[in-house]
């Protein structure tokens, strides 16, 4: 059977990808994915490769459509034909398999990723979305891949199930059943379960900790360093769990850095010699931290209460830190940076983590993890992008675009406008406004 183009199923296109894909070319994301990528590409023959291009396009679906595995991006891909246009498939393509993707992301390192994360910080920056003066600074949870039964004690190797029967039939439990046991292990005094003693055997690098919905289970811990001004993320990383916010600072911070220096193409890196603001809340207060600062920061770190007078012991520059800090923290100024840290830090977590579907994440170990969720905070960093261009910034915003009323009055002239947006035509304009007028001399 022989079907012409034109019997072909057609895309009518969708507006929020088709505004994507131009950007994206006209900033020339795929070349400089090609040259970035040509090292890990065999240069003999053979199988046609997948472009790099369409392996980032689709981390970045993930992103706007909320999908949580890679399994789901590519269904999702196959199921769209606006989607296959965004990808740049022919008719006779098909949409890569959830193993190619798999295979692609173990190929590429974990460098390139965050190349391509900083490519998408330079637009920003050219359109005035990123300034690094004001950094703020937060961490949130990641549910693993790894259920707490696969659990296993580091010095025996022996599973927790296998524990409590041992434990209860040294209590006197013949043949425990599995509700008896659960009941015992309820029961029982001095039950733990700390990371020094069990590891997952499933993602050994993942971490006993609690979620931000009071369960317990294995995790993984993102940190984001958010631009106050705009709310772009200038960088993440995933730490173990069971880090607490003061050890892993220094490490975000450092990339934080680096990240602001690449874009400023700045030979010195990874320092940075213009002045910042830093903002965080008081998990991340120690004599240490503010010790450990660089020059150039200006600290903002809400300070706990403090049971008694401070004592120093001689340590004069963590006093003077100390002081210095909670000077800064009665102005005006302190006040509002840490109002809109929480306003803005947080919704880079509600974004990514909650609507973005990567709360739970179906990868394993720390650096499959981290090449995912940074591209998945670039499309983050597209979508204030395009929503301060044409004032959407996922598909989801696009759709809920419908209409407003506006009443203006100008000297004696009263005014009712009516703004109309049009989602459906791509290169038709993008708001019709209807106003009615009334002169009251």
């Amino acid at each position: 059977m022989w079907l012409s183009y034109d019997q072909l199923p057609q895309s009518k296109g969708h507006v929020f990808y088709e505004r994507l894909q131009k950007l994206l070319r006209q900033e020339g994301f795929d070349a400089f994915l090609e040259d970035l990528c040509a090292p890990f590409y065999a240069a003999r023959l053979g199988r046609r490769s997948i472009p790099p291009g369409r392996y980032f396009r689709m981390l970045l679906i993930g992103y706007f459509e909320g999908i949580d595995s890679e399994r789901g991006i590519c269904w999702r891909c196959s199921d769209s034909l606006s989607l296959r246009e965004f990808l740049g498939l022919a008719p006779s393509e098909t949409v890569p398999d959830h193993s190619s993707l798999c295979r692609i992301r173990q190929r590429l390192p974990l460098e390139v990723h965050h190349e391509t994360f900083v490519f998408v910080l330079r637009i920003l920056e050219q359109a005035n979305l990123l300034n690094g003066r004001y950094l703020g600074i937060d961490a949130s949870t990641m549910e693993a891949n790894a259920a707490m039964k696969s659990i296993v004690r580091r010095d025996t190797g022996e599973g927790y199930e296998a524990m409590l029967v041992r434990l209860a039939e040294e209590s006197g439990i013949k043949t425990p059943t599995r509700a008896e046991l659960i009941a015992f292990d309820r029961k029982r005094k001095g039950k733990k379960t700390s990371n020094k003693d069990w590891q997952s055997t499933t993602d050994e690098e993942s971490r006993i900790a609690r979620l931000k919905d009071g369960r317990t289970h294995m995790a993984y811990k993102p940190e984001h360093v958010v631009d106050l001004e705009s709310g772009a993320i200038v960088s993440a990383v995933i730490h173990p769990a069971d880090q607490g916010d003061r050890t892993t600072i220094t490490t975000t911070l450092e990339d934080a850095q680096a990240k602001l220096c690449a874009v400023r193409e700045k030979e010195e890196a990874p320092g940075i010699d213009d002045p910042f603001d830093l903002v965080a809340d008081k998990g991340y207060h120690s004599r240490e931290v503010l010790k450990s600062l660089p020059e150039s920061c200006c600290s903002r770190i809400s300070e706990p209460k403090h049971k008694g007078r401070l004592r120093w012991h001689g340590d004069l520059e963590a006093r003077d830190a100390v002081y210095t800090n909670r000077a800064r923290l009665k102005s005006y100024k302190s006040k509002v940076l840490l109002r809109v840290r929480a306003e803005r830090v947080e919704r880079s977590f509600a974004h990514c983590l909650d609507r973005g579907g990567m709360r739970r994440s179906f990868l394993r170990g720390l650096e499959n993890i981290e090449k995912r969720y940074i591209i998945h905070l670039a499309g983050f960093n597209l979508g204030i992008l395009l929503r301060a261009l044409f004032g959407f910034g996922t598909p989801k915003g696009l759709a809920d675009a419908r209409a407003g009323l506006i009443f203006a009055r100008i000297g004696e002239m009263h005014l009712l406008i009516l703004a109309v947006w049009l989602p459906n035509a791509a290169e038709a304009p993008d708001l019709a406004m209807i106003v009615f007028w009334r002169w009251n001399p």
